[in-house]
């Protein structure tokens, strides 16, 4: 399961929340931050720091993701995942043992960006907001990204794909709207 949602929609926090309540559903949960598996700095910020079209392309390893976690806790995997790959305050490999996860645990991967990416998702919680939404909660410092987003709601539509989406242009009155095969 992916929680897509720009980094000011909290999409880290609302997989918490899920994974949370899923063990008295009677199945384990992993949540798997996609930051973890971003590239390293010499090919994320190859075309600089504050490149709107790298933000979108280039940052996150979906090769990596696929191979480490969603592959192996996936049907016919070996149970056994990677919970980070890169440490992006040192710009190195984390260097993490891999953890073993129970069958039927949840996988949860919450970050920006997600869809139509080639990652191996069975479900999709979109956290959309409007781009005017975006323009006002995201930190001056971070501004610089956003036409990442508005591209990726151009390009991708992630409303439109998600299985559920989550109305968050206001956080204290978010609203769910169920979709795909749940709408």
């Amino acid at each position: 399961m992916a929680v897509d949602g720009p980094e000011v929609a909290e999409p880290e926090r609302l997989a918490a929340a899920v994974a949370e309540r899923l063990p008295a559903l009677g199945h384990g949960a992993v949540v798997i931050p996609a930051p973890g598996f971003y590239r390293p700095a010499s090919l994320r910020l190859e075309h600089g720091r504050t490149d709107p079209d790298a933000r979108y392309t280039d940052w996150l390893d979906t090769g990596a993701l696929n191979r480490e976690v969603l592959g192996p806790l996936g049907p016919g995997g070996t149970g056994e995942y990677l919970p980070v790959l890169w440490d992006l305050a040192r710009d190195r490999a984390a260097r993490v043992p891999r953890r073993p996860a129970p069958p039927g645990t949840v996988v949860l991967v919450a970050g920006a960006l997600l869809q139509g990416v080639g990652l191996a998702l069975d479900v999709v919680v979109h956290l959309r907001l409007s781009p005017s939404a975006r323009r006002r909660r995201t930190p001056a410092e971070e501004q610089w990204a956003l036409p990442a987003f508005d591209r990726y709601d151009d390009e991708v539509d992630p409303a439109a794909l998600a299985d559920a989406v989550v109305l968050a242009d206001h956080p204290e009155k978010p609203a769910l709207v169920l979709g795909g095969r749940w709408g």
